[in-house]
């Protein structure tokens, strides 16, 4: 099947106002040395602009060869991750407390070793269901620790970003305006809103209002389709989602970010339900999400 709207070689920025990332679990599972290759390889090979890498384990990380193979591709990059319920900083349990701070600021020297300049994802809280709401004590933790982050990351030119989720993955932040009057709990100026449209398709009521309220603080942005697949096969307004970006001026990354069984890590696959393929052809859709993310912004 012919790829409608593919342009062949690599992404430019005369092509659209927007850096377009690709997320690196449609590559690959993990980021050993043989999985960086292949994921950046992959991300030329499909014409992004950047690769969004898993900090879930960032000890796992080879610092210095991921540079050099991101310095040799000419491609950017970003770091997201999610915390796990042991060391959750959204929580009254301070040994928890610590080791989330903990793996922050090991997620945190990655970024900057690697030369990325922003570290977002479920930062704030664990990523999985909770039994019940966040109260104020534990919100306050959760701040206090993304405040030290944050601080620390202004030193080495790190943008924190906090991506709000469904009411299934946290109970902390699942909508923008919760994310804004987070940040001003915060308190630091390089804190930043990361939109992800799935998310938004569960929790607001729509998307054009939401991200014009985020204004100057919109910092990151996932793109990914209702059922996690092809982009244009589920139930999202992807043209009020850029119609709305493009009203406001934004010109940050935008990422695709898409899930299947066939690469997923096991221990994600489990917190985000990642139960079936979506897809067996990463390449096919990568380069089709890259074309239908084109054909809705504007060139420069």
């Amino acid at each position: 099947m012919p790829l409608e709207g593919h342009v062949e070689g690599r992404y430019s920025r005369a092509m659209a106002t927007n850096p377009l990332g690709v997320h690196s679990f449609v590559w690959v599972g993990g980021w050993d040395r043989e999985q960086c290759e292949s994921a950046v390889a992959s991300t030329v090979e499909a014409g992004y602009d950047l690769v969004e890498i898993s900090g879930m384990n960032p000890a796992a990380i080879d610092i210095e060869h991921t540079r050099g193979r991101l310095e040799e591709s000419g491609l950017g990059a970003t770091v997201t991750l999610g915390l796990p319920v042991s060391a959750d900083i959204n929580s009254s349990d301070a040994e928890a407390i610590e080791r989330g701070r903990a793996i922050l600021m090991g997620a945190l020297d990655v970024t900057s070793g690697i030369g990325a300049d922003f570290l977002g994802g479920v930062i704030y809280s664990a990523l999985h269901k909770y039994d019940a709401p966040a109260t104020d004590a534990t919100r306050r933790n959760s701040a206090a620790v993304i405040r030290e982050v944050a601080q620390e990351a202004r030193g080495r030119g790190v943008r924190i970003g906090l991506e709000f989720v469904n009411r299934y993955e946290s109970n902390l932040l699942n909508t923008v305006q919760q994310t804004l009057d987070y940040i001003d709990l915060v308190g630091e100026d390089n804190v930043f809103v990361h939109a992800d449209v799935y998310h938004m398709n569960i929790e607001e009521r729509n998307f054009r209002d939401p991200l014009l309220a985020c204004g100057d603080r919109l910092g990151y942005v996932h793109i990914g389709e209702s059922n996690r697949g092809y982009l244009g096969t589920g139930t999202i307004d992807f043209d009020e989602v850029f119609g709305a970006l493009v009203e406001s001026g934004y010109d940050g990354a935008i990422t695709f970010e898409s899930f299947s069984s066939l690469v997923v890590d096991d221990a994600l696959a489990v917190a985000l339900c990642v139960w079936r393929n979506l897809w067996d052809d990463n390449m096919d859709l990568a380069k089709r999400a890259r074309a239908f993310m084109l054909e809705r912004l504007p060139a420069s």
